[in-house]
């Protein structure tokens, strides 16, 4: 059956309505879907594009899954076409290959996503991640999902650790928040004015839904706060759904084991970070700072951890680049966490 949006649906954009819901509330990608990925601009022909690209992006929105020889990708005039097209096919085989978006998710990071353009996987991403929070009513973990595919701008204000979407901090930057007026006042040579974004709170998580493809409210995640904690409760939604693994997550401040044996950083950073430490290297006190966000994950059955690990915790991180970037990679969690094989996984 397809999904139906409601009043208190969240994440439109991702095109999750386009899908059908198999068992467990899995997504299954149908042509309409597929059209949505074909609309990208970088597949759409532009006014200059030749017959033969003009055809073959129509024969495609008519019917996706139709086979494409090499023969139809090499009569296309721009090479860029060919690329993008090339690309495009390569990835809508990968994914069609398995039963659900889940399944084709956990399976292309498994093997391998060299070649596949980065929107392509963020699209992907953003579906399942959509789909691992369906029902949740916690604002602060939907908002703490957005991490999962979209890159963040890092802050430390007045003990607040502030994570506030990059493209709308950089597009509200332009324009002073003022939409095209404040573009023309910037351009003008006007100074520049403070951006001002929402921070997410008790007062305002009603309209978090209503928001949500705007990806315009900030999470505090300093310790303590709503936010921290609505990562933790996100990423448990997202292991039971993308691995089907009971898990339990805390924020914590700090980690006081000194014989930790398992981490997964959440990022580039926090895991070379973490491998650091891990190593006994001696890492310096700016770059610690860089951590943001740390986790206890434990998991409900012993039996599905390896040996070394069972009954004991493993350990999360999450951090800024030097930029103060937060661009989390949910795929270090395919091969990240302790488990066992087994027959059913995604």
């Amino acid at each position: 059956m397809s999904a139906v949006l409601s009043p208190g649906d969240f994440w439109v954009a991702a095109g999750h309505h386009l899908c059908d819901v198999a068992d467990h509330g899995r997504l299954v990608a149908t042509e309409d879907l597929w059209r949505a990925f074909l609309a990208r601009p970088e597949l759409i022909p532009p006014d200059e594009a030749c017959e033969a690209e003009r055809a073959l992006h129509a024969a495609l929105m008519a019917a996706p899954l139709q086979s494409v020889d090499a023969a139809r990708i090499a009569a296309l005039a721009d090479a860029d076409a060919q690329e993008n097209f090339t690309q495009f096919l390569a990835f809508r085989d990968r994914v069609a290959a398995h039963p659900t978006l889940e399944a084709a998710w956990v399976a292309l990071y498994r093997e391998g996503v060299a070649g596949i353009p980065p929107i392509l996987l963020q699209m992907l991403t953003h579906l399942v991640a959509r789909a691992a929070l369906e029902g949740e009513g916690d604002p602060f973990a939907l908002r703490a999902g957005e991490l999962l595919f979209r890159t963040q701008r890092a802050g430390i204000h007045q003990g607040a650790t502030l994570l506030a979407d990059e493209e709308v901090v950089d597009m509200r930057g332009r324009d002073g928040g003022f939409g095209a007026l404040g573009q023309l006042l910037v351009e003008a040579g006007a100074p520049p004015r403070e951006v001002e974004i929402d921070v997410l709170n008790d007062g305002n998580a009603h309209l978090y839904h209503g928001r949500s493809d705007a990806h315009d409210f900030a999470l505090d995640i300093a310790e303590g706060r709503a936010g921290a904690a609505g990562i933790a409760r996100m990423l448990e939604r997202f292991i039971r759904h993308l691995f089907g693994e009971e898990v339990a997550i805390r924020a914590v401040p700090v980690i006081e084991d000194r014989d930790w044996s398992w981490h997964v950083g959440l990022d580039a950073e926090a895991t070379s970070i973490a491998n650091d430490l891990w190593h006994g290297k001696k890492v310096r006190q700016e770059r610690l700072a860089r951590i943001l966000w740390l986790g206890v994950l434990e998991f409900r059955d012993a039996s599905r951890v390896l040996p070394r690990v069972a009954g004991r915790p493993v350990y999360l991180a999450l951090a800024m680049d030097a930029a103060n970037r937060v661009r989390m990679k949910p795929q270090n969690l395919v091969a990240g966490l302790p488990l066992v094989a087994r027959e059913d996984a995604a």
